[in-house]
């Protein structure tokens, strides 16, 4: 059973396209982006970091590479594969879904890693860098199945057509990534956020200052029509 799980790229999954065997993956957390100023003649260094990002850390993409076993083909067909592997995903930015966290999704480059990929061995490897955000496989306005929810993380957000008659609150469970929801009107409307009221014109807008944050986010929405509300989460 192990080998048969694997990951989807893209369009392409690693078994069931390509024949390879899992081995395992190695994903890196993303280094922050750290800004510190020395004090010259004392001690330590002046922490400046979320000084010109309101508070949030910022952080560089995150490296990744994932093994596979490619057992009993001969050369030929090594070579046709993993000629068919490279000319697929080399430099392409994708969506990669592991078959062991399908509640969320990486997005980012691979290549076939040369340098590691080995005939003799029967070892594929295939490396590269992502996003430093897995992202939520679904967004609040996608059909979501449960064969791909989580028990444990998964959270399942329906803010597609939300009518308003008046008032409506709508409630966000925010994950760790910071995210600016787009809303889309029916009819103008208006909505409060953290105290502050902010005016949503007809159709598909952002108010940047709606910038949601890990735990209950609460959007007050006034107006009469129907709302749309365009949401993904992410996790590091």
């Amino acid at each position: 059973m192990r080998n048969m799980l694997g990951a989807r790229i893209g369009e392409k999954h690693t078994y069931r396209d390509w024949n390879l065997g899992w081995v395992g993956v190695t994903i890196d957390f993303p280094e922050a982006k750290t800004y510190l100023v020395d004090l010259p003649g004392g001690n330590g260094s002046i922490d400046l970091t979320t000084t010109l990002t309101g508070g949030d850390v910022k952080y560089k993409d995150r490296n990744i590479s994932l093994e596979f076993n490619l057992r009993d083909e001969d050369f030929i067909y090594w070579a046709d594969v993993t000629t068919a592997i490279a000319d697929y995903l080399h430099g392409q930015r994708l969506r990669i879904i592991l078959d062991i966290d399908t509640t969320f999704y990486y997005y980012g480059r691979l290549m076939l890693d040369t340098e590691k990929t080995d005939k003799e061995e029967s070892k594929v490897v295939l490396s590269g860098s992502v996003d430093p955000y897995k992202y939520e496989l679904y967004s609040s306005l996608e059909k979501w199945r449960w064969d791909d929810l989580s028990f444990v993380n998964g959270i399942i957000r329906e803010y597609k057509d939300l009518k308003v008659n008046g008032s409506l609150e709508v409630i966000i469970p925010g994950r760790r990534m910071p995210v600016v929801p787009i809303i889309e009107c029916s009819t103008a409307m208006t909505v409060k956020y953290n105290g502050n009221t902010f005016s949503l014109p007809p159709g598909k807008s952002r108010a940047f200052d709606i910038n949601t944050h890990e735990g209950n986010n609460h959007l007050i929405i006034s107006g009469n029509g129907s709302i749309s509300i365009d949401y993904r989460g992410g996790v590091l």
